[in-house]
């Protein structure tokens, strides 16, 4: 073989795919139940990465690109569009538990099956010319915006779930998926860029082929990292969301003039108060469905006194209350560290509580405490 950029490329990247692909698939998870969907991601990302393996090593092995380029281009545009609904339904499943269904498995591989077919005959049956060059940009643009679809359906599921996570918990659930969407902003980039790429000179090949690297190192960490948060938010879930029309439903309430609930039961107020006053809100983890079962009303009522009362979501309320009580730490008791306010104002760790505090007040809670106290 040749030594070039791109066979060495190749070298670095086939392994890597190879440890990670079967690692997905046959690496130790925890046996609880409540893993099942994680387990299922895992797979279907393994055997993506295997495929991906796979086109590698017919390019390493055989050099087919130097061989046959039509015939490489298809192979490359068939795998990538697989390799799509792959990857999107394994970070999907992640947070649509009833996403995978027989009927949409077999429509992604029949679309995939008409797409490999239709790509075979435009590169390899046709001529070259004015109609094989337009039939391949119609392939490369549906190839486009098959992808775009599929991560369109993933951030919806993705936003759906955090303002879920924001209306019902006070712990900020959405922090734990937030690699998601990080994850599915880079693979548009990459995988437009993979789509392209792959016709280019064979002098730029090795960009599409090392760029891989950190784009799958990333991914393996994120997963690996994702357990130790997963069965809080799969828990949150379970609670939350009850049926796929849920996390697709995206639609805001039309807004009137009347709000929908015009008066609150001075009795409930007063409740809310005194919970406020007996700093409630400091326990950690603490649920709007809990908070509700305590002041005997339902969470509906209370959600909706929320949103109407202080025109924000629970967690921003439960944060806002938190931060009050923090700052009242900060300057009362010069004694405590920040990590100790942090734990005993409910916050979830104290990195957590400098991030929040930076944001509201445009400093770190040890600079604001001195500003204070002079």
């Amino acid at each position: 073989m040749e030594s070039s950029i791109y066979s060495y490329s190749l070298f670095i990247a086939l392994p890597l795919m190879l440890l990670f692909g079967f690692y997905f698939l046959f690496g130790q998870t925890p046996k609880k139940a409540i893993f099942e969907n994680y387990v299922r991601s895992r797979r279907i990302m393994g055997v993506a990465m295997l495929l991906l393996a796979a086109n590698y090593s017919v390019h390493f092995f055989f050099e087919i690109r130097f061989k046959n380029a039509d015939a490489a281009i298809w192979m490359n545009l068939s795998t990538y569009f697989l390799c799509y609904w792959l990857f999107s339904s394994a970070l999907t499943t992640l947070l649509d538990r009833f996403y995978i269904t027989k009927r949409r498995w077999w429509t992604h591989i029949g679309l995939w099956i008409l797409f490999s077919i239709l790509s075979a005959i435009v590169l390899l049956l046709l001529p070259e010319g004015v109609m094989q060059t337009v039939t391949l940009l119609a392939m490369a643009a549906w190839l486009v915006g098959y992808g775009l679809f599929l991560s369109r359906r993933l951030l919806l599921a993705y936003y759906r779930a955090v303002r879920i996570f924001q209306d019902t918990h006070s712990d900020d659930i959405g922090l734990y998926i937030k690699w998601l969407s990080i994850f599915t902003y880079w693979a548009i980039i990459f995988g437009v860029g993979c789509g392209l790429l792959t016709f280019l000179p064979d002098n730029w090949i090795f960009i599409w082929i090392l760029s891989s690297v950190p784009f799958y190192i990333y991914l393996f960490h994120c997963y690996q990292n994702y357990l130790l948060f997963y069965e809080q938010v799969e828990s949150a879930m379970e609670s939350e969301i009850s049926s796929e029309a849920e996390i697709l439903c995206d639609v805001q309430p039309e807004k009137t003039h009347e709000p929908e609930i015009p008066s609150y039961n001075a009795e409930f107020v007063g409740r809310i108060g005194e919970w406020i006053e007996k700093d409630g809100y400091l326990r950690p983890g603490i649920t709007i469905k809990e908070l509700a079962e305590m002041l005997h009303t339902n969470r509906t009522y209370l959600s909706a006194y929320i949103k109407t009362t202080y025109n924000m979501s629970f967690r921003d309320w439960i944060t806002g209350l938190r931060m009050e009580y923090a700052k009242h730490m900060l300057i009362h008791n010069p004694e405590l560290t920040i990590a100790d306010i942090s734990e005993r104002s409910g916050f979830q760790s104290s990195s957590h509580f400098i991030r929040l505090f930076k944001a509201n007040m445009n400093c770190s809670p040890a600079k604001w405490r001195k500003a204070e106290m002079k």
